[in-house]
C-alpha cells in the first residue's frame, strides 16, 4: 500500500512508493466551483474515500467501502488526518515528539485497515496521512483528485450521537462536490454484504 504523509504547509514526506500532490483548496463553507468529476470516464477509476479514526465504527466504513469498491471496480483511499500540534516555541520539542508518535500510530492504522480491505474484499487500498484541519484536508484531497466519487463514513452507535466527524461533515454536506455515504455503525458484516 502506498502511503503519503502531507503537512498543512504543503510539505510532503513519503512513507511508501508514491507522493500525491497537494492542491491548495478552499475551506468548507467557502467552496469554489467544483471541478468536474472524472471517476467513470475512460482511463479513470472511481475512488471511495474513507476517513480513518480510532472509533470502533471506523471498521464499518472500511468494510462497506471495500466491498462496494470490489463490486464496482473502484479504488479505496484511506485518509488519516493528524491535528496540528502546539506551535509554541517553548513546547516545540514536545510537539515534535507528539507529532512523530501520532504519525507512527497513523501508519499502523493505515496498515491495519489496508489489511482489512484486502481480507474482506480483495482490494488494495491507498493510504494518505495529512496534517491540518480534518474538514479542510478532506476537501483539499477531493479537489486534488477528480476520481474521488464518494466519502464513506460510519456513524457511531453511542447515545452522544453519530460522532464528531459525521456531525461536522453533515453540517456542510450541501457544499461538497461528491456524495457522503454514512454507514450505520451497528450493521454486521452480513448486513453490509447485502447492501454492498
Amino acid at each position: 500500500m502506498a502511503q503519503t504523509v502531507t503537512t498543512a504547509g504543503d510539505r510532503q514526506a513519503t512513507a511508501g512508493a508514491s507522493v500525491a500532490a497537494l492542491a491548495g483548496g478552499a475551506e468548507p463553507g467557502n467552496i469554489a466551483a467544483p471541478r468536474k468529476r472524472r471517476s467513470y470516464e475512460a482511463g479513470h477509476k472511481p475512488k471511495f474515500l474513507v476517513v480513518l479514526d480510532e472509533t470502533p465504527e471506523c471498521d464499518r466504513a472500511v468494510y462497506f467501502a471495500s466491498r462496494r469498491a470490489a463490486r464496482v471496480g473502484a479504488v479505496v483511499i484511506m485518509l488519516r488526518v493528524i491535528e496540528p500540534c502546539v506551535r509554541n516555541q517553548v513546547w516545540l520539542k514536545v510537539a515534535e515528539i507528539m507529532r512523530a508518535e501520532e504519525r507512527e500510530r497513523s501508519l499502523a492504522m493505515l496498515e491495519k485497515y489496508a489489511a482489512r480491505a484486502k481480507e474482506v474484499a480483495g482490494v488494495a487500498a491507498e493510504g494518505l496521512i495529512r496534517e491540518g484541519d480534518k474538514a479542510a484536508e478532506i476537501l483539499r484531497l477531493i479537489e486534488a483528485d477528480e476520481d474521488i466519487a464518494a466519502i464513506v463514513l460510519a456513524a457511531g452507535t453511542e447515545k452522544e450521537g453519530p460522532g464528531l466527524l459525521v456531525t461536522e461533515l453533515a453540517r456542510t454536506a450541501g457544499n461538497y462536490p461528491i456524495p457522503i455515504a454514512i454507514v450505520p455503525g451497528h450493521l454486521s458484516d452480513a448486513e453490509l454484504d447485502a447492501l454492498s
